[in-house]
């Protein structure tokens, strides 16, 4: 597995980090409609764009099975694909944010708790919630930071 930091965000990179990030939503966010995860899909290319640092992970064919998007020390998004989830993908990704970047708090949806059951794991802790996400749609935010 290769992770790097990605500077040159082409079309055709958008377009496969929209199909991991699809894939990843599908099968982590069971609580969003089908309609939902297409009118937010529809956002993601110009976040992808937006994000100050974009790290990809790349398989042995160097096709991109997961990525993580950094502002500052807050990680801002963390997408692996539903084929490669539960192999430590995830794991190696954030350490790679905290070890490299200085990740040290994250947002994640109340309503994903194999996400809140994960960053526990790796060492954060909720210290805020809301009752709405960014977009201010009805979906609780579980604030967290690191506990070391």
């Amino acid at each position: 597995m290769n992770i790097s930091e990605v500077k040159d965000r082409t079309t055709a990179l958008t377009e496969q980090l929209l199909n991991v990030w699809e894939s990843s939503v599908k099968a982590t966010h069971l609580f969003l409609s089908e309609s939902e995860i297409e009118t937010i899909k529809k956002y993601v290319p110009q976040a992808l764009k937006k994000i100050p640092f974009l790290v990809i992970a790349q398989n042995e064919k160097q096709i991109p099975v997961g990525f993580m998007g950094i502002a500052g020390q807050h990680l801002e998004m963390l997408f692996i694909s539903e084929k490669e989830r539960g192999k430590g993908l995830g794991r190696e990704l954030l350490k790679y944010g905290i070890e490299n970047y200085s990740v040290h708090d994250l947002a994640v949806n109340e309503q994903n708790p194999l996400a809140k059951g994960f960053y526990e794991h790796m060492g954060f802790e909720v210290y805020k919630r809301t009752e709405h996400d960014e977009q201010g749609n009805p979906y609780p935010l579980l604030y967290m930071r690191s506990a070391k």
